[in-house]
């Protein structure tokens, strides 16, 4: 491998509660094509996860961590740049997705408020992420006119509020009047990302 992408570990999450769409292709094809590439892969699909999405108590009267959460919590721990795969639902993420975040980035693993200050600690710090996200909107018009609520929760109020960065998106879209050159394209797509490690 060129010196210029060295090895990395990459935990992928296919993160759309519905088997057999396009997130868990892109996912499949990234994680593929970086493994062949000698990246350090982890692939895990959110429809396999076992776990109740729902933080019934909030933080105040935590929830005893399934098995899949708490392997996933490792997972995360041992990644250097994680890759989430989903679409955006309504202009946000799948519900689904939703509870897995709240179930899974609590406080003392993603982050720690000491009291004394108004912003928490970022437990972590030193991971880099990839989101590629599928939409039926274009992306333009999801920018532009619908000011991307979903490119800004998963970039600013999660991803980077547990000090994770760069974040990097990379929209496919619209799906639902793509074809299917249009989908080779984008699996190439990535592809070359996996390859790259990015």
């Amino acid at each position: 491998m060129s010196s210029i992408h060295p090895p990395r570990r990459i935990l992928v999450l296919n993160a759309n509660p519905k088997p057999a769409s396009l997130s868990q292709a892109l996912a499949e094809r990234y994680a593929e094509a970086a493994s062949t590439a000698g990246h350090a892969v982890q692939l895990v699909h959110l429809h396999a996860l076992r776990f109740e999405p729902d933080l019934r108590g909030g933080y105040a009267n935590p929830q005893v961590l399934e098995p899949d959460l708490q392997q996933l919590q490792r997972q995360i721990l041992e990644a250097e740049h994680l890759v989430l795969a989903y679409p955006v639902w309504w202009g946000s993420v799948p519900a689904l997705f939703k509870g897995l975040l709240d179930r899974l980035l609590l406080p003392g693993f993603a982050f720690r408020y000491d009291g004394s200050q108004s912003l928490p600690e970022q437990l972590l710090k030193g991971r880099s992420a990839r989101l590629l996200v599928c939409m039926d909107t274009p992306a333009w018009y999801f920018r532009w006119f619908q000011g991307a609520p979903a490119h800004r929760m998963m970039k600013n109020a999660v991803l980077g509020f547990c000090g994770i960065a760069p974040i990097r998106i990379s929209s496919f879209a619209p799906v639902i009047k793509s074809t299917p050159e249009q989908r080779a394209q984008w699996l190439e797509q990535a592809a070359d990302l996996g390859r790259q490690g990015r």
